[in-house]
């Protein structure tokens, strides 16, 4: 019973923090410090993978018919705005894709820790600060939908990225391999910095992390068979648990960060990330 509290926490922990630019993999870290699930480390990794994909199923279900090319009711020119929207998520998706595959096992051993989680909360929280700052600057105009858009934002539909756009979002991307950097807070961020209005620069970051935490979770499902490693039926039970406690909490986030970022910016993430690496840093200071 101990063990499926854990997994609820977990799986909590997973479904807020995947989809707000505040990091889930640091804040998951940072949980383990505290609640430790007591099983292997093989499983651990299982569990995170398991957990992912309770998160992955919210943005597919929320976005099915957008991203959905044979949705019916849909013209045959938006069935094609609707691959072309895929081809970019594919292409965004390369750089990190590369990246990972050739550091991720030396990423896992050396940057899996406190102090890394810390730096990187706070330096992202002040480049989101610096960047609302600039957009605020740029004044804001609100569109027939009732969105606010920056004068900054040359794209305010998703649609409208272009391949180029979506290229560099993927190599913003790439820094969200380092724990406490959050991949969502990274896309969103180079999303806004290359005129991306908020609401877009979320969804898309929301499609990209379809195929980039498949691919992911596929790879260490992969290590997790072939170690050969058997689940008991406990730990089962925590992982259908965790799956699903993280799919319903990621259900409510992304349509509460949806609404929000139609009107609001990214500063109070910003502040929150570094109020909360301070008192990480201080934290493993004192361990120290």
């Amino acid at each position: 019973m101990i063990e499926l509290l854990k997994a609820v926490l977990f799986g909590i922990v997973e479904g807020v923090t995947e989809w707000l630019p505040i990091s889930s993999t640091g804040h998951l870290i940072l949980l383990d410090e505290f609640i430790t699930l007591n099983m292997s480390d093989e499983f651990k990794s299982m569990f995170d993978v398991v957990i992912q994909l309770g998160a992955i199923l919210a943005v597919i279900v929320l976005f099915f018919h957008k991203l959905n090319p044979f949705s019916p009711g849909k013209t045959q020119a938006e069935r094609n705005q609707t691959w072309q929207l895929w081809f970019k998520v594919v292409v965004s998706i390369l750089p990190s894709g590369i990246v990972g595959v050739l550091f991720d096992d030396w990423m896992d051993a050396h940057l899996h820790n406190g102090i890394v989680v810390s730096i990187a909360l706070i330096v992202y929280g002040i480049a989101f600060i610096v960047v609302e700052a600039r957009n605020q600057h740029g004044h804001f105009e609100r569109g027939r939908d009732g969105t606010t858009h920056s004068r900054l934002a040359a794209v305010n539909d998703v649609y409208d990225i272009t391949y180029q756009t979506a290229l560099i979002i993927g190599l913003f991307q790439c820094l969200s391999l380092v724990p406490g950097t959050s991949r969502s807070g990274s896309t969103i961020l180079g999303a806004i910095m290359i005129g991306v209005g908020r609401p877009a620069g979320a969804e898309f970051s929301f499609f990209m992390a379809i195929p980039t935490m498949l691919g992911a979770s596929a790879i260490k499902g992969l290590k997790f068979l072939l170690s050969g490693v058997s689940a008991t039926g406990t730990e089962i039970g925590v992982l259908v648990v965790g799956c699903v406690v993280s799919f319903l909490v990621s259900l409510m986030v992304i349509r509460g960060l949806m609404q929000y970022v139609r009107n609001h910016s990214f500063s109070v993430f910003g502040v929150y990330r570094i109020v909360l690496g301070i008192i990480v840093l201080v934290y493993f200071a004192f361990l120290a």
